[in-house]
């Protein structure tokens, strides 16, 4: 993997990789749909309305990563906010790749927390030395992925249904 796209892979694309390949080719290569998803609208506006105290809310890191918010103290917690918990495991993968790229620029961050607001439920995420290496190889496959002349198979998931790019993988 090249050490320039390290730093433009956003979170988004992280979670793609976990979810579909296919999502994340069409992301990865500016065909975004999420515009146009009810969804993902509502998924933002419980983002936006939640947590309206924290003083470190929608932090901008670079060009290429957003977290929803940090808890800062002696050591940073970053937090998301999710709509739904059933994408868990894309939502861990998520923050673990933004406390390793908060490690890397030396900020003391081990430990996130996944936030379900409509369904008052947590996901503490602890950040192990061992998910380095899955996040090298999962940056990797996501180069190789961005880098295939055309779209991967579609999966053909129950939750493809609720997937902004539905329409532009089944009609």
């Amino acid at each position: 993997m090249t050490d320039l796209l390290e730093y433009r892979v956003t979170g988004t694309q992280v979670a793609y990789y976990i979810v579909c390949k296919r999502k994340l080719w069409l992301f990865s290569h500016r065909i975004e749909m999420e515009n146009l998803s009810d969804s993902v609208l509502v998924g933002k506006i419980i983002s936006e309305e939640s947590f309206k105290r924290e003083k470190y809310k929608e932090i901008q890191i670079g060009d290429y990563l957003k977290i929803d918010f940090l808890k800062v103290g002696d050591e940073v917690i970053v937090n998301e906010v999710k709509k739904t918990e059933k994408l868990e495991e894309a939502h861990i993968w998520q923050v673990k790749y933004y406390i390793y790229r908060l490690n890397i620029l030396g900020i003391n961050c081990w430990r996130g927390i996944i936030r379900y607001p409509k369904i008052f439920k947590k996901i503490e995420v602890e950040f192990k030395e061992e998910d380095r290496e899955k996040i090298n190889k999962i940056l990797t496959e996501i180069e190789e992925i961005i880098n295939l002349k055309k779209p991967p198979d579609i999966i053909n998931k129950p939750y493809c249904r609720k997937c902004a790019y539905f329409q532009f993988c089944y009609i």
